[in-house]
């Protein structure tokens, strides 16, 4: 069974893009790979620019389109399921069985809560359990 994340900022006003290479780089010490599932490409190079820049100490090694790379920024869903899949989109992954763990960041502003929850609602009709983090 998949697990969910939802990742909610209720205080903070830290874009989705920065907390994204906050996470990408805890959870790459674990040596686990990550899939940006960014459905435009604005976000993708939003994304793209921030993990060269994030960290001035390492480089968070990733590509567009490029699953071979650790981190792999793409508007598809990959082949293998042993990806950690951060879900850009504003609808909850259908095909969410087959990857062992999604994870939803939500903004600190109305439109994204309000996706959250339908999101939330969409995992838990699937028969999932999301766990929330409030940050």
């Amino acid at each position: 069974m998949a697990k969910v994340s939802f990742y909610l900022f209720e205080k903070s006003n830290e874009r989705q893009v920065e907390s994204t290479c906050r996470l990408c780089r805890k959870i790459l010490r674990k040596s686990q790979r990550i899939w940006l599932h960014c459905p435009t490409q604005e976000l993708q190079q939003q994304l793209d620019d921030l993990l060269w820049s994030f960290d001035t100490e390492s480089f968070i090694p990733h590509g567009i389109d490029q699953p071979h790379a650790r981190v792999c920024i793409s508007a598809s869903l990959p082949e293998e399921t042993d990806w950690i899949v951060f879900n850009f989109n504003n609808q909850a992954l259908e095909q969410y069985a087959r990857f062992s763990h999604i994870i939803e960041i939500i903004e600190n502003n109305e439109p994204a809560k309000q996706a959250g929850r339908e999101k939330f609602k969409q995992y838990r009709r699937s028969g999932i359990e999301p766990k929330t983090f409030k940050l």
